[in-house]
C-alpha cells in the first residue's frame, strides 16, 4: 500500500464545492470516480481545503492510498486524460504513508479578485467579484494591517462553524491594484470607460482559516474601501468575536485557494 498526493487545481462555477455532499455534485466526488474507474478499486481521497461551492483552486490537495504500481508521478497524466476540463491536477508523487493533508503544518495564500469598473465585463465574471463604486485602495490597506498577525478571528467566520478554536495567524495581507483596460476600444468614450476599471486583489497568507474567513476579511475590506467603516476599527471587530460586527461575506466566485505549502 502506498500514499499518492495529488495537488488539484478547478474551476469551482459548476461544483457545490470540494466535499462529497447530497445537494449537488462535488470536486472530490468526480475524483474519487475517476480514480475509482482507473484503478478499478474503490477511493476515497483525503482533502486538505474543503473549498465552499463556487471557489476555485489553484493549489488545492488532497491524498490516497492504492496498491496500484503505477508510480506516482503518472497519476497527475493517467487522470487528466479522465478527468473533465474544470478540474487539472497539477502534480502527482508518492508521499510518506502517515502524510495527512490537514493536519502537517503549512501555510495557506487565498487570493480575492474583484473587478471595479462602471460595467461588467463578461470575460472575468467567472473568477471575480463585480463593483462598480470606486474602491479606496488605501483604506483597505490600511484596515488589513490590523488583521496580520495572530487573532481571535471568531467575528470573520460564519455562526455555523462547528470548530472549537478559532484562534489562527495571518501572516500577511497584500492589497494588489492593476488596470483591466482595453487599448483597442472606440472613441468616443470617457476616460473611465476607456480604462476598463481595475483588477484588484486581496491576498491573505496564513496557518490557517475558519469557514468563509477570507470572504468575510474581503467583504470587511471592501466596507473599508467604501469609507462605510473606518479602517482603526477593525481592532473592535477583533476583540467582539461576534459575527454581526464584521462585514457581509463576499461572493464566491471571486475566491481562489492559491498554494498550500508544507514545512
Amino acid at each position: 500500500m502506498k500514499r499518492i498526493m495529488l495537488r488539484v487545481a478547478y474551476d469551482g462555477t459548476n461544483y457545490c464545492g470540494w466535499q462529497s455532499q447530497p445537494n449537488g455534485l462535488a470536486v472530490e466526488e468526480v475524483i474519487n470516480r475517476e480514480l475509482s474507474a482507473l484503478l478499478k478499486e474503490p477511493v476515497s481521497v483525503i482533502g486538505a481545503s474543503r473549498t465552499d461551492s463556487g471557489v476555485h483552486a489553484l493549489g488545492n490537495v488532497c491524498v490516497f492510498d492504492t496498491e496500484s504500481q503505477i508510480p506516482g508521478e503518472k497519476f497527475s497524466y493517467a487522470l487528466n486524460s479522465r478527468l473533465p476540463k474544470d478540474i487539472v491536477i497539477q502534480h502527482s508523487c508518492e508521499v510518506e504513508g502517515n502524510f495527512h493533508p490537514r493536519r502537517q503544518n503549512c501555510y495557506k495564500t487565498y487570493e480575492y479578485k474583484i473587478y471595479n469598473a462602471v460595467f461588467p465585463n463578461p470575460l472575468f465574471s467567472r473568477y471575480t467579484h463585480f463593483l462598480y463604486r470606486n474602491l479606496d485602495v488605501e483604506a483597505m490597506r490600511r484596515a488589513a494591517e490590523f488583521l496580520v498577525g495572530e487573532h481571535d478571528f471568531k467575528s470573520f467566520c460564519s455562526v455555523n462553524t462547528q470548530v472549537k478554536e478559532t484562534v489562527r495567524t495571518i501572516y500577511s495581507i497584500e492589497i494588489l491594484e492593476q488596470s483591466a483596460g482595453n487599448p483597442n476600444l472606440c472613441c468616443g468614450m470617457s476616460d473611465s470607460e476607456k480604462n476598463g476599471g481595475r483588477l484588484i486583489t486581496i491576498r491573505v497568507n496564513g496557518n490557517g482559516f475558519l469557514y468563509n474567513m477570507v470572504r468575510i476579511i474581503s467583504g470587511t475590506l471592501i466596507e473599508a474601501g467604501y469609507h462605510w467603516r473606518e479602517p482603526e476599527g477593525i481592532p473592535q471587530i477583533l476583540a467582539a468575536c461576534d459575527r454581526g460586527t464584521a462585514g457581509q461575506t463576499a461572493p464566491a466566485c471571486g475566491l481562489t485557494l492559491v498554494e498550500i505549502c508544507y514545512l
